[in-house]
């Protein structure tokens, strides 16, 4: 179905596609359908993009270590990780796979919360965790960290999701989409 929009004076333009929201999923959602060739109108209650809930996140690329397995969510969390940091690269967006240590602060949880967690881990299809020694973590990564071992998430990292969320707009708004805010 498209609506036919008309200002009464000079212009009608056809929408396809409303993306609510000018966050970081609607602006990747505008811009896939604007890629596919659909009239995209984005409608944002804010004075400019990405100004809710996408300026206040961690900016995590998560790895996809806790989501339950099998879950939808689980599976686009891995795949995502490696096409985000693709994307970035593609288009000199920051971002950094700093890698993130989960420690283990005894021995109990070394035996059997790492073991857990990296079982939980795999069954997600995050297959890049690392088994580090308290040793380890002191001399690579951190000597003020004081554990018995860590798990080494490496596909884990940092992004600027500000500048992603304009290379998606700008994208949008060159394949035809339009921002209303």
């Amino acid at each position: 179905m498209s609506i036919s929009i008309s200002n009464g004076a000079s212009a009608a333009f056809r929408i396809e596609a409303c993306v609510i929201g000018a966050g970081v999923v609607g602006l990747a959602a505008a811009r896939a359908l604007a890629l596919a060739g659909k009239e995209v109108l984005i409608l944002e209650s804010e004075n400019t993009f990405g100004s809710g809930t996408s300026s206040r996140n961690s900016e995590v690329i998560h790895a996809g270590i806790y989501y339950p397995n099998g879950s939808l969510k689980a599976q686009l969390c891995v795949k995502g990780n490696e096409m985000l940091y693709k994307f970035c690269n593609e288009r000199n967006i920051s971002c950094e796979n700093k890698g993130k240590l989960l420690v283990a602060t005894d021995e109990s949880q070394l035996k059997m919360d790492i073991p857990r967690i990296m079982k939980h881990a795999s069954g997600n299809g995050v297959k890049d965790l690392v088994m580090l020694s308290g040793h380890d973590v002191k001399s690579c990564f951190e000597p003020q960290v004081s554990c018995v071992g860590a798990l080494l998430s490496p596909s884990t990292g940092i992004i600027d999701s500000h500048s992603l969320m304009l290379n998606f707009l700008a994208d949008a708004q060159e394949n035809g989409a339009t921002l209303a805010l």
